[in-house]
């Protein structure tokens, strides 16, 4: 895939919403971050607009994200947050222009769906990474990785230090592909359309949020009976924060139900990786040729 420029000091961030509302309060952290870093910011002209939920219509969001798109100028889009609307626009953006003034694409959760797109049909590295809203509660040793990654230092990860009950889920083994995917709900959502995830030879990563347990089992089922899950080179698993069960249990946790959904396969599973709905959120490569090796520990290298 083809990578954007690193980013470096005096480059500009713009920072835009294709999803829920904000207001400046919210994103100043962010900004002065940003700053600190030795960033210019700019706002998307309908970045604090209001309608219902959303943060502008959805003409004015996808304007904000042409804007930003076409501008030479502008170096990496943050997006400021997820929630739900970035699958309302997609289709009224027109990455044309992105691919001659190429610049990374930054978010989770609901940018899924942007980074689904963009692998599908620009062929184009983007970062799995928190957002405006995140950055400013991020501890240092996140805050320091998400920094270096921007800024082009080689990102890898090692951990021997894992949850007992999710090490015992792991499945030993190593391999190497493109990592894509992100989160499971948004990934099932895309299904059949023009930013449909493409798996095959490659390490997926998933992770989800507030979602029922046999929610979880129907789309991980998806995935299964699309062929998506049975030429995967390996599979990371990141966080599966408050899930919820019926009044008669499931009678597994999310990363069981997992488990049992790729039992007949025989690529390399890690469970626990910091990467979602959780405070610490560790960006990943997307589009990015990585290593993964599931021994006694965790190690999930990129290429350079």
């Amino acid at each position: 895939m083809i990578r954007p420029p690193y980013l470096k000091p005096g480059d500009t961030v713009a920072i835009i919403s294709t999803a829920r509302k904000v207001v400046k309060a919210e994103v100043k952290p962010c900004v002065d971050k940003l700053k600190s870093w030795g960033l210019y910011v700019q706002f998307g002209k309908n970045l604090f607009k209001h309608d219902n939920q959303f943060s502008g219509s959805d003409e004015e969001r996808a304007a904000d994200f042409q804007r930003a798109l076409n501008n030479k100028n502008i170096s990496a889009i943050l997006f400021a947050r997820g929630g739900y609307g970035t699958v309302r626009i997609i289709d009224l953006v027109d990455f044309k222009r992105f691919i001659k003034n190429l610049k990374w694409l930054i978010g989770f959760s609901d940018i899924t769906v942007v980074h689904s797109h963009v692998h599908r049909n620009c062929d184009v590295e983007t970062l799995h990474a928190p957002m405006s809203l995140n950055i400013p509660k991020l501890n240092d040793a996140s805050l320091t990785v998400l920094k270096n990654t921007l800024f082009g230092e080689r990102l890898s990860y090692s951990s021997s230090r894992q949850q007992a009950s999710l090490e015992k889920l792991n499945r030993k083994g190593k391999a190497s592909g493109v990592l894509v995917g992100g989160n499971l709900s948004l990934l099932y959502s895309l299904a059949g359309s023009s930013s449909d995830i493409d798996t095959t030879g490659k390490i997926l990563f998933l992770e989800d949020l507030d979602e029922y347990l046999y929610h979880i089992d129907r789309m991980m089922m998806n995935l299964k009976r699309s062929g998506k899950l049975q030429n995967l080179a390996g599979l990371v698993v990141g966080s599966m924060s408050e899930m919820k069960d019926n009044e008669i249990p499931f009678g597994k946790t999310a990363e069981e139900i997992i488990h049992g959904t790729v039992a007949e396969y025989n690529f390399p599973v890690v469970y626990g990786f910091p990467a979602g709905h959780i405070q610490n959120n560790f960006p990943l490569l997307f589009g990015r040729e990585a290593t993964l090796n599931v021994t006694d520990k965790m190690e999930l290298t990129f290429a350079s």
